[in-house]
């Protein structure tokens, strides 16, 4: 994998052309790969080795605290201790000031070591969110002691009875006192209320944890707004510190009232969290104390910081549990002799067996896993690449990185969550029935990887959100862009040998998506449009990987290749960009065909009719 991350920074997205601007100036491609070099052998040392174990031994409440194997505290300590965590951040705050497009290679491997150990990304949303949108206080106190691996975060937004439905939290916010607005802390409330699916919510790998927390206040009537206008957000401490980020030796009122036992990624605790109810009184009653986060009512604003950052990291999750799979069946197809090459006169059975991937239906299996996570990884390198544009390029390369990020965040986080799911389906079908004993990784691989269709969004709310908001805001503006780029990509491949016949029939594909958008939306009523939003995201994104990977084989034209090794590199890019052109590409017809047609028969169905 290495290899491939270094192809991708250096050839295709020239990551080193970052270090001319002056915020990454300190930096050269040698800090780059020494950050790199380190976090791979943390993953190699502190992860991998134990992801079997926190998989086996699941999180367990003693009745006081939550035990966890001593592996993830020693990964845990491992990676606060390599800067990781706050390594995008100025270094007056104790960061690298890393660009996010190696900040997000070098997590990876961690990732694809053993996903369920860390919990570093939602540590760092949760810091990142508050130096974006909190006090000077809030950012020195929290974030900074979030940043240097003193504290975890956490987000806090689902709710037993609301799900992904957050115009129906329940939560709710009151004034603490009538100096409530002197705490310098930002104004201080008592919350009550029951948050679900809460990762990382209660542990003993810190020595505190920050909770973020949605919440509505109610008006003088004693009701609160309906819908997420009304949504506020709070810093929620397990334990209260003072203005200095000491410890004062009170417990907040956050109890853990259980822990979810899932079908993977099971070594990192996720909860249930019950808001206030009077397990632990503060300062002489109920309700757990929690200090807002910018204004009121504009929670959902801020927090959304933190779920489009999460967005891309689960969609690296993903990607990576995918090629963790595909590593090892691959390892396992080069190894495992079983049937005979088919000859004029049938097979020969004195002939010795052949590895299996000598098989036209193994390769048929590497290469879809090849062509899913390869992809997928360029893809999220890709945005993490448009995230350094928007923070640090010239002002219109920052308006357009940004409208293309609103476009491909719901692809970059759902498509790697399908496809290298699937990835990971096959690898236990190149095992054949080994595939599915626990004598080996991948059916752990599929079970950790099978939270990333729910995870910060489910596949239908991506969908959703791409057809209903991003593909039409601003006139379709998003939608123009991208279609620019994909069309700078065709013209430039139609003039490489090889190249030509898959750039003709991407932009057959571009048109075919833009012609099923405008047809979606022909009649103007959302609810013909969007009752076929599922199959549009998964078109729209295979059209986006299809580019991804036209892109993918200019660049191994381009490279010329420095060893045997890196020309087999080269020669592989370009036999799994013909099979993503071949083999998946052509799905996209019968996806858009019900787009389309604005084909009705899902949301006339009935009830009773089940």
């Amino acid at each position: 994998m290495r290899a491939l991350v270094d192809f991708l920074l250096r050839d295709w997205l020239h990551a080193d052309t970052l270090t001319e601007r002056p915020r990454f100036a300190d930096h050269s491609p040698e800090t780059f790969n020494q950050v790199l070099d380190t976090c791979e052998r943390i993953a190699r040392e502190k992860y991998a080795p134990f992801n079997r174990l926190v998989d086996t031994e699941e999180p367990r409440f003693d009745g006081e605290k939550v035990i966890l194997p001593q592996a993830t505290h020693d990964a845990v300590k491992a990676y606060a201790a390599s800067g990781m965590l706050s390594a995008a951040q100025d270094y007056e705050h104790g960061g690298m000031q890393l660009p996010y497009t190696v900040e997000a290679a070098a997590n990876a491997f961690f990732a694809k070591a053993s996903v369920s150990i860390g919990t570093g990304m939602l540590t760092t949303g949760n810091a990142n969110l508050l130096m974006k949108h909190g006090t000077e206080l809030q950012k020195t106190v929290f974030a900074l002691n979030e940043f240097s691996g003193r504290w975890s975060g956490t987000m806090c937004l689902s709710e037993p009875q609301a799900g992904s439905s957050l115009s129906d939290v329940a939560t709710k916010a009151v004034p603490d006192g009538d100096d409530f607005e002197a705490d310098p802390f930002g104004a201080r409330y008592r919350l009550t209320g029951n948050k679900m699916w809460i990762s990382a919510g209660e542990h003993e790998l810190n020595e505190n944890i920050i909770h973020l927390v949605l919440a509505k206040i109610p008006g003088p009537d004693g009701k609160t707004v309906p819908g997420t206008r009304g949504i506020s957000l709070f810093i929620v401490p397990k334990k209260l510190v003072d203005t200095k980020g000491q410890l004062t030796g009170e417990r907040n009122d956050v109890a853990l009232a259980g822990l979810n036992h899932k079908c993977g990624w099971r070594g990192t605790t996720n909860t249930l969290l019950n808001f206030g109810e009077g397990r632990f009184p503060v300062r002489g009653g109920a309700g757990a104390i929690g200090y807002l986060v910018g204004r009121a009512g504009e929670g959902l604003r801020c927090m959304f910081h933190m779920m489009n950052e999460a967005r891309i990291g689960v969609g690296i999750a993903a990607t990576m549990l995918g090629m963790a799979g595909y590593e090892a069946s691959l390892a396992y197809a080069r190894q495992r002799p079983q049937g005979r090459p088919m000859a004029e006169g049938g097979k020969d059975a004195t002939q010795p067996q052949v590895p299996i991937i000598e098989h036209a239906d193994v390769k048929r299996m590497l290469l879809a896993q090849k062509a899913y996570c390869e992809g997928a990884l360029a893809l999220e390198l890709y945005c993490a690449r448009l995230v350094d544009e928007s923070h640090t390029g010239t002002p219109e390369a920052v308006a357009e990185a940004a409208l293309l990020l609103e476009v491909l965040t719901p692809i970059a986080k759902s498509w790697p969550s399908e496809w290298c799911l699937e990835a990971n389906s096959l690898a236990i079908q190149v095992h054949g029935g080994y595939g599915y004993t626990r004598d080996f990784p991948v059916e752990q691989y599929w079970r950790d990887n099978r939270l990333n269709m729910i995870h910060e969004g489910t596949h239908g709310i991506q969908a959703l959100d791409l057809l209903g908001r991003k593909v039409v805001m601003q006139g379709g503006a998003g939608l123009k862009l991208l279609a620019t780029r994909v069309g700078e990509a065709i013209q430039r491949a139609g003039h490489v040998e090889g190249l030509a016949e898959p750039a003709n029939g991407l932009a057959a594909a571009l048109q075919q998506l833009g012609a099923a958008t405008k047809s979606a939306w022909a009649t103007g009523v959302p609810e013909e449009a969007l009752a076929n939003a599922t199959p549009y995201l998964q078109a729209f994104g295979h059209v986006v990987l299809a580019w991804i990977w036209l892109e993918l084989g200019l660049a191994a034209k381009q490279a010329a290749p420095a060893s045997e090794q890196a020309a087999a590199r080269n020669a592989g890019l370009l036999a799994a960009m013909r099979y993503f052109h071949v083999y998946e590409l052509p799905k996209i017809g019968a996806w858009l065909a019900v787009v389309s047609q604005r084909e009705a028969v899902c949301r006339e169905m009935q009830d009773a009719w089940f």
